[in-house]
């Protein structure tokens, strides 16, 4: 139990159901921190799809998230709607946090809000997107490492706290399969074509999950084969687990910098290690040697890899209980909270 139980609003994107029924971090870790907000006493209510499964009180005005019900556009003004009906009912919370599925839109009524209004983005913004959010420079934001704290320049970040897994649903595997996975979007950014290098040329067996769309069929597909590149498809959370855990390691070749990373720890999690590209804050989620190994070229992650396969699963898997645990990141996020609760509303 709480020592003060603070009356919190967590807003959700309504893209989907919190937690997801497939892939979707930002709805499985707001899951995970509205569930153990009631866990430690304080009366949360959840602004998130219908369909949604909490410990919270749940406050829906969609049933089904946009991607479920394409009449629902643009998705903007869903957000939106979602967002206007947690203020309508500010006066009832302590705080209110907002997790952004693309963009801080609530910053715009940071201002308005008669109590505090955290802002939560999660991606790694780029210096343009940044200049346009100091336009509401005093507005707290939460950053979820510090890599994402430090592209926030000139912003009002209160906090730091990293992402968390529910690490009893991700079972130890002491010995893994004979391949390597790929998880994650299908983007250039991700890496999906470093990771098939990586994985040719070392002799080994790859598999790749996620989503099919446009970039899948035009750039990886032609390189699956079936054999030595397999294409897993959209995994569901115990499929997912279950590759992580069957797996030698991670290839995690992020072309670009990433706000955190979360496959890294659920790999982690199942005691697999991570080959993984030291970029945007993996440094901060690997620890190297010891979780996985970071390089700075596919050529060194290639030499590396051997390295990588070594490490000892069971004391992978202590470490991603001991770091990345859901009690850890609820308190965190509750302090914050706490805090900017006895503090005077800021806004522009």
């Amino acid at each position: 139990m709480a020592e003060r139980s603070l009356r919190i609003g967590l807003v959700a994107p309504v893209a989907q159901p919190v937690p997801p029924p497939r892939s979707g971090s930002i709805e499985t870790l707001t899951a995970l921190l509205a569930d153990g907000l009631v866990e430690r006493g304080h009366e949360v209510t959840l602004f998130a799809t219908g369909g949604s499964s909490t410990r919270a009180r749940l406050h829906s005005i969609y049933q089904r998230g946009y991607l479920e019900n394409p009449a629902l556009w643009p998705w903007e003004m869903c957000e939106l709607f979602n967002l206007a009906a947690a203020l309508e009912l500010a006066d009832s919370f302590d705080v209110l946090h907002y997790q952004a599925e693309y963009a801080p839109l609530s910053l715009a009524f940071s201002a308005l809000s008669p109590v505090p209004l955290i802002h939560t983005v999660h991606h790694l913004p780029s210096p343009p997107e940044v200049a346009v959010w100091s336009r509401y420079s005093r507005a707290p934001f939460i950053a979820v490492s510090q890599a994402q704290a430090d592209a926030l320049t000139g912003l009002n970040v209160v906090g730091v706290v990293h992402h968390a897994v529910q690490t009893d649903a991700y079972a130890f595997r002491a010995e893994p399969e004979d391949y390597l996975l790929f998880l994650g979007r299908f983007t250039e950014g991700k890496g999906v074509l470093a990771a098939i290098d990586v994985a040719r040329r070392t002799g080994n067996r790859l598999l790749i999950a996620a989503a099919e769309n446009d970039y899948y069929r035009e750039q990886v597909a032609p390189l699956v084969d079936g054999r030595q590149i397999v294409y897993a498809g959209e995994v569901s959370q115990a499929e997912k687990v279950s590759l992580l855990g069957g797996a030698r390691a991670l290839v995690y070749p992020v072309q670009a910098g990433e706000s955190f990373g979360l496959v890294l720890a659920e790999a982690a999690a199942c005691g697999t290690p991570a080959a993984a590209l030291r970029c945007g804050a993996v440094a901060e989620i690997v620890e190297d040697g010891v979780t996985g190994v970071t390089f700075d070229t596919i050529e060194a992650m290639i030499d590396g890899l051997p390295g990588v396969l070594s490490l000892d699963r069971a004391r992978i898997r202590r470490r991603a209980v001991a770091r990345f645990g859901v009690d850890r990141m609820v308190d965190e996020y509750a302090a914050v909270y706490a805090a900017l609760a006895t503090k005077p509303v800021v806004g522009a």
